[in-house]
């Protein structure tokens, strides 16, 4: 097991639209005086957090919108050993390199997908139980993240397993390559969506991230949901204001 700080869930620094941090500030967190109104203030480059115009969350109004013909969404994940990582703010798994989403003529690959509790999207006003956000990178370093809202319901077995793997301490990551996991699980079978132009969620708030929130939820059992509440009580930002921007519904 290799030790590392992870910030902005673990992605190198990439092209300017998307770029994650992964220098070694690790002092924001969700509340108090380093939580999510402070982050601008706690390093210069987070300054897209307090500045940025095309930030996110945001909360998406059903009744202003109006279906559209969009590409459909082509998921081709495959199975993969655990690779699971506690960064201090989240639950992370990264995903080897294989699987991909397609979007019209443009291919992205899945890198991380992670959690919040609650969702961090909220559809008229409402937050889910959790969202995962699995985040993908085309070969220019532009990020797409799909949003998945979670309710409580059926348990999952993929998230049992990745619960049964936790590492022991914040901070740690752990590989086990006996352990196959396949992000396809976390998917709903209705593939409907909304898209808008957004940002990371976390910082350094960088914009230019195509986001794309699936309509219908999947679930995890109210145990399954506990337990990464266990660890992250409230690790969602609060939504921000649209500015403007068009968010697009699927047929």
């Amino acid at each position: 097991m290799r030790h590392r700080i992870v910030t902005v869930f673990g992605l190198a620094t990439m092209a300017s639209a998307g770029a994650l941090a992964s220098d070694a500030s690790h002092h924001w967190s969700y509340s108090d005086r380093s939580g999510p109104s402070h982050w601008a203030e706690l390093d210069s480059k987070f300054a897209d957090c307090g500045r940025g115009k095309a930030q996110s969350p945001i909360d998406i109004r059903t009744t202003a919108l109006r279906g559209e013909r969009l590409p459909a969404l082509v998921f081709d994940y495959r199975p993969g050993p655990l690779h699971i990582i506690d960064n201090g703010h989240s639950i992370q798994v990264d995903v080897e390199p294989g699987s991909s989403l397609r979007v019209g003529d443009h291919s992205y690959r899945l890198v991380q997908f992670h959690f919040h509790h609650p969702s961090e999207e909220r559809i008229n006003g409402e937050a889910s139980d959790m969202d995962v956000h699995l985040v993908h990178r085309d070969a220019e370093g532009h990020l797409a993240v799909v949003a998945v809202l979670v309710k409580v319901g059926e348990a999952n077995s993929t998230v049992d397993a990745l619960w049964d793997h936790l590492p022991r301490e914040k901070e740690r990551e752990a590989d086990f390559k006996d352990v196959s996991v396949n992000a396809a699980a976390l998917l709903p079978a209705d593939r409907g969506y909304f898209t808008y132009t957004g940002s990371l969620t976390t910082p350094p708030c960088s914009e230019g991230v195509r986001w794309i929130i699936l309509k219908s939820p999947s679930t995890l059992s109210r145990a399954e949901i506990e337990t990464f509440a266990s660890h992250y009580p409230n690790d969602a930002r609060p939504v921000q204001k649209l500015n403007g921007r068009q968010v697009l519904v699927s047929n």
